[in-house]
């Protein structure tokens, strides 16, 4: 599980179902008591229908603290749940790098194997299948230093599996706080749904390129295709690759908070 990468150091309001509980951690608070369905074991993960939702903790070795994910409600494709988490550095970490993503997940991720005849992935990016997303969460005050943003992974076969590398990654910057960027540098930017983005592009083994909303929002109703296609058209990213896993959550670096996720569905087609 541990897949992702350190970030660069240059790198909203809905109350959750159930009530915090704060707890001293390695010299700050973690908040979390009492919510469905509570995990707070590295890697843990809750099942929600096509989703699941996932304590990832890959960069957890260069940090002390603590994170707990818990789901609050499924109707359909839309669910709700939530993470708290308290994270510093510790002797191996810097404030550059990324400690976790609690994240939901759909379709291929790494370590897991999946049931792609209940998940829509993967879809080829040159189909042009719409894959219409919403998602209305709340960031508790001072958080930290942190992103919430989606993570979309991409592949050269219709067939990844667990062990598979991808070939592209693809990040959707909704919030940034205490002065949190994305890898690479940056490329350009482009008008879409709604909102101006600024593109970043950066290689780690395979592409990455981050949208970064150039004004942070707690709400956000978006197509993917109009942001695979954005790279498409740019010459960054081939009609013949695959949409494999779709994640959002939030990407700790350190601080302590929580993240209050009210709505979030993903239909394809």
């Amino acid at each position: 599980m541990q897949h992702r990468r350190p970030r660069l150091s240059k790198k909203a309001k809905v109350l959750g179902a159930a009530a915090v509980a704060l707890t001293a951690v390695a010299g700050v608070t973690v908040a979390q008591a009492g919510e469905s369905s509570e995990k707070c074991t590295a890697d843990d993960t809750v099942t929600l229908g096509t989703y699941y939702v996932n304590n990832n903790q890959w960069g957890r070795d260069k940090a002390t603290g603590s994170q707990c994910v818990w789901d609050n409600s499924r109707s359909g494709s839309t669910i709700s749940w939530g993470t708290s988490f308290s994270w510093a550095n510790s002797g191996k970490g810097t404030d550059a790098d990324v400690k976790t993503f609690a994240s939901t997940v759909l379709g291929w991720h790494w370590g897991w194997k999946v049931d792609r005849a209940t998940t829509g992935l993967p879809i080829r990016v040159g189909d042009r299948k719409p894959v219409r997303t919403g998602w209305e969460f709340a960031l508790s005050s001072n958080p930290g230093t942190l992103d919430v943003s989606y993570d979309l992974w991409l592949h050269s076969k219709n067939t990844a599996d667990w062990a598979d590398r991808p070939t592209d990654e693809i990040m959707i910057w909704l919030d940034r706080q205490g002065g949190a960027g994305p890898l690479g540098t940056k490329y350009g930017s482009v008008s879409l749904d709604g909102a101006m983005w600024d593109i970043y592009r950066g290689n780690i083994g395979w592409n990455v390129y981050s949208f970064v909303r150039r004004t942070n929002t707690g709400k956000a109703s978006l197509n993917i295709d109009d942001f695979t296609q954005a790279l498409v058209r740019r010459k960054l990213l081939s009609n013949d690759k695959y949409l494999s896993g779709i994640e959002s959550g939030t990407e700790v670096f350190k601080g302590s908070g929580r993240l209050d996720t009210k709505a979030y569905s993903v239909d394809i087609g």
